[in-house]
């Protein structure tokens, strides 16, 4: 039987703003072959504080606006989305959502089952990440914290401040005195921030980063799906709905490969 032919459509990922590319990141890192089309919708960020029905309608604009630009798949790289609308999103290529990568690395990773989760206050409130721990153990201890100020302060630029670092410490202390023994960054802005999250819980406590276990599901889903692509003509699109100069410039330090490489686009969703 004659192996299937490669894909060469690019994968779509979408975000409120530029936390999704740390998802993009690990992508590249592990499937350095695939193009990507991001989409960070920066005009309405963020997307952790609006009710689930704007969420929801948000989220529909931006996969509709990757299927129109031919992607063969749609990463909801934010973990709002995938919490408050990811069940109702779909399309005629595969969606996938970002929580229950995590809700999975996050039982591997605790010996203890006792897991702790940071993210939006709107994925807080939506007990999604309780929920997905829970149908794949019952008996896991979750203990779920909003942090409603790190994503501006990731999209700031301040990712690794003495502010942040003050805040940080604020959200995980009652974590840490429950006895947590690994913690969930719920929102892929998040991975931004593991330097500072690192000098606060001490080595002993595993970070599930949700943006490294979104690409090892996209990885496994495409291959499954005889989606991949030859791995020679990989290029990298990124549009974004405002604010353009300071997504580049975040944007460079997170990918800094990408270099003069980088296209940038401004639409509207």
């Amino acid at each position: 039987m004659p192996a299937p032919a490669a894909d060469a459509r690019p994968i779509g990922v979408f975000d409120s703003g530029i936390g999704g590319l740390t998802v993009v990141a690990a992508l590249m890192r592990r499937l350095p072959g695939e193009s990507i089309l991001y989409l960070g919708d920066t005009a309405r960020l963020p997307y952790g504080s609006k009710s689930a029905q704007t969420v929801a309608r948000y989220a529909r604009k931006n996969i509709d606006f990757l299927l129109g630009r031919g992607v063969k798949a749609v990463i909801i790289a934010c973990n709002t989305a995938s919490a408050l609308a990811g069940a109702e999103l779909d399309g005629p290529v595969p969606v996938w959502g970002v929580v229950d990568p995590g809700a999975e690395a996050a039982l591997q990773s605790s010996p203890g089952r006792r897991i702790g989760v940071i993210a939006t206050e709107s994925t807080i409130r939506s007990g999604a990440y309780v929920r997905a721990i829970h149908r794949l153990d019952p008996d896991a201890e979750v203990i779920a914290r909003a942090c409603p100020l790190f994503v501006p302060l990731v999209e700031e630029g301040w990712g690794d401040d003495p502010v942040t670092e003050l805040v940080a410490r604020r959200y995980l202390e009652p974590l840490l005195a429950s006895g947590i023994d690994s913690l969930v960054l719920g929102c892929t802005h998040y991975p931004v921030l593991v330097p500072v999250l690192r000098r606060i819980t001490g080595e002993e406590v595993v970070i599930v980063d949700s943006a490294e276990t979104m690409a090892r599901k996209a990885a496994r889903e495409l291959e499954a799906a005889g989606l991949l692509a030859d791995g020679e003509t990989a290029e990298h699109h990124f549009c974004v709905t405002d604010a353009s100069d300071g997504f580049r410039r975040l944007a460079l330090e997170l990918l800094p490969g990408l270099g003069d490489r980088m296209r940038l686009e401004w639409v509207e969703v």
